[in-house]
Order: C-alpha cells, then structure tokens, then sequence
C-alpha cells in the first residue's frame, strides 16, 4: 500500500489532521493500534477554546457540537469558602474587541464527529495494527511496516505524522534524538462521572486546604466531578459516598447544598504531568498531540494545544503539496512549540494556585488564596487569565 501522508493513532489529532488533508485533495492513510470501539471508549477532555470549535466548523462537521455543546462565557474560581466568576467572554472583549468562549464538548464526542466524517468521506482508516515500526524517516521515502490480522503489511509514503499518544511509536522511534522537559506532580485527580445534573452551569475550580476539587459537565443531565487525591490512592478505596462527602467539603456552601449525587457511572484517578519533547520532527516523521506534550488538566489545554500542532502541521503539509516548498514543514517544530510552551506554563500556573502540594503548608495556602483574591480584583490580571484560558491567537 502507497500514500503521501501516514498518519499513526486515530485520535482527535490523527483524525483531525486526516480530515484537513482530505480536504486539500491529500492522499493519507490513518493506522491504529486499537480497536474503533476502544477509541470511542476513552473518556478525555471536554473543554474546547473557541479556536478548536471553528476548525470542526471550517471541516462541515460542527453541527452537533452546536446542538449539543454548552458554550461557556466565563468559569467561577472558588476559595475561602466564596465563589468569584471570571467573564471569559467580557474580558476577552474588552482587550481586544471580539469576545471570545468555550465549548464543553467531550473529547469522546469529537472524536466520534470525526470518524463518522471520515466513514461518510470512505477513506482509509487501519483498526488493530499491531507491531507498528516506522523505518527510513530520515530519508525520502518512509516505510511503516505492521501486523493486522496475523499478516504483515507495509504502507509506503512520503511523510509520517506521529499522532499516536505518550506511549506510541511514533516518539519512541527517535527517542535518542529528543530532549524531553518534564514535572511530575505530586497527586493525581479522582474523577466521577454521573448522570446527574451539574451544580452550576459553569466550571467550579476550587482551591481549599484539603485539596483542588472541580466541577465539570457533560450535559445539563451528566456532570464530570474531581477531587485532588494521593497517588497512592486506589480507586477501590472511594465509595461513592466517600467522594460526595470529599466534593462537599471543598465547595462553597450553596454548592454543597444544592450538589446532587447519584451511582457514579465511571471512576478513575488520573496522575498529573507536564511534558515537552523537542524538537517534533525529524527527518520525514512530524510529532503532534500528546506524542509531543502533556500538560495537567487544570488548564484544559491538552485537546486543544493537539488541535494547534495539527493546524500548524497541515498547513504546512499542503503547502509543501501545492508549491513543491517545504519552508512552512521546515518551521513546524518551532511554530508549534511557542504556543505549546506558553500553555505549558498556563497549566503549570493553575495546577500552582489551586492545588495542594505537601509543602503548601498554613504560608503557602495563604499566598494561593492571596493570589486568587488579586486575581478576582485585578482587570488586567482576569483579563490574562481569560486570554489564556479560550485559547491565545493562532500564529499564521
């Protein structure tokens, strides 16, 4: 099998990438280790900047997010005991002229958007390729060899995109030539989800001495709750009613009172990073998404910042088909990793400010809630954290 572009992982990267190239007439094939079922089963983010909603709106395939995505103008930041909202879309108007929001759409659901797309296009998407190798990047013409249904197969292109997560190939095949940059974090994040309404209609990030806790949604009908938690934390250790009376303790009072519990229909701890490979290509081979950085939650930049690296990456891609030029391909890795860089540092920020490290101590709770408190008086200070949070400009 031949084709220009081999993409390796179907996530919302790969699938994403495989669209805007399909749209600019570009042959591809997408491989996948796992199945389309285990895909689809995987529950992520669910908060898109403004940015990452337009590109499912320039490819055709928005419409559901529309119809079924809660468009939020500002999020609430809770700390001693009160909640303060941030005016996302207010102050993002304020500093530049055009309002800006987010989108809380699951990362499940993009990602279905998107292979239902590709399905309707008939293109070609390789489910359960096992013992992916990737050979002769560093030449003209890549080959990808793998096993799928106890055959060996060969794909033959022109250039790989790595979209294939933290623990894929793609990374792992130039590991002698990437300089990784890393913070692991001292606790991780129990999350629930329930089909039950969420308390408010916008985000609660909480910062109290007994740990970060967020509240999160779905739908007005299915809320997403976390709660920080030890890493050497089991999940078999937090009965329902165990996590409900935790959530409570971090919330202001009028949440905790109209906080409605049910069975948790998905339960899991989550361990908190950041990490950054560079540079992201080599050769023929492009890393994008999470096969090029992590970045803690908190921030909800990790969809979004694989939204920017796929911009960036097909763009240059289709320049490189339409022109022959290949000086956009060239300046992929620096491009795309000023924009991870500086949301690397929002996420480190706000995991920073609202979490409770173990030398946080009586002082440090003091300075998170002294610098909550100016954050939620300070026009220029909100106005930052708005402009980070819906996403900084696309540099084009």
């Amino acid at each position: 099998m031949k084709t220009q572009v081999a993409i390796v992982g179907s996530g919302p990267a790969g699938l994403l990438l495989g669209a805007l190239l399909h749209k600019a007439g570009i042959d591809h094939v997408i491989l996948e280790q796992r199945s389309k079922d285990y895909v689809l089963s995987r529950i992520r983010a669910g908060v898109l900047e403004q940015g990452s909603g337009e590109m499912l709106d320039e490819l055709g395939i928005g419409a559901r997010m529309h119809a079924e995505g809660l468009v939020h103008d500002g999020i609430e930041l809770c700390f001693r005991g009160r909640r303060h909202r941030i005016d996302l879309h207010g102050l993002t108007a304020a500093a530049t002229g055009t309002g800006k929001s987010v989108m809380v759409y699951g990362q499940t659901e993009v990602t279905k958007d998107l292979m239902e797309a590709r399905e309707a296009w008939g293109l070609t998407t390789v489910y359960e390729a096992e013992d992916v190798a990737i050979s002769g990047w560093d030449a003209t013409a890549p080959t990808i060899s793998y096993r799928k249904d106890g055959r060996q197969h060969q794909l033959a292109c022109e250039y790989v995109a790595g979209c294939d997560g933290f623990h894929g190939v793609s990374r792992e095949t130039v590991a002698d030539r990437i300089r990784t940059y890393e913070r692991v974090y001292p606790f991780g994040w129990l999350g629930v989800l329930s089909e039950t309404p969420p308390v408010s209609h916008e985000l609660i990030y909480a910062n109290h001495e007994r740990g970060f806790a967020l509240c999160s949604m779905r739908s007005p009908t299915r809320s997403r709750y976390y709660v920080q938690c030890s890493l050497e934390d089991k999940v078999e250790q937090w009965s329902d009613q165990r996590f409900w009376d935790e959530l409570r303790s971090r919330l202001d009072e009028k949440a905790a009172d109209t906080l409605v519990t049910g069975a948790s229909i998905e339960k899991s701890i989550a361990p908190l990073r950041s990490f950054v490979a560079e540079p992201l290509r080599f050769g023929r081979l492009f890393l994008a998404g999470d096969a090029a950085h992590i970045v803690p939650p908190t921030g909800a930049k990790g969809l979004n910042l694989a939204v920017s690296d796929v911009r960036y990456l097909s763009r240059a891609l289709i320049e490189r088909y339409r022109t022959g030029e290949e000086s956009a391909l060239d300046g992929y890795s620096a491009r795309a990793l000023r924009r991870v860089w500086k949301a690397v540092r929002f996420s480190w920020w706000m995991t920073s400010m609202m979490h409770r490290f173990p030398d946080t101590g009586e002082f440090g709770q003091k300075i998170q809630e002294s610098e909550l408190d100016y954050l939620t008086h300070s026009t220029p200070a909100a106005m930052s954290l708005a402009e980070n949070y819906v996403g900084l400009p696309f540099e084009d």
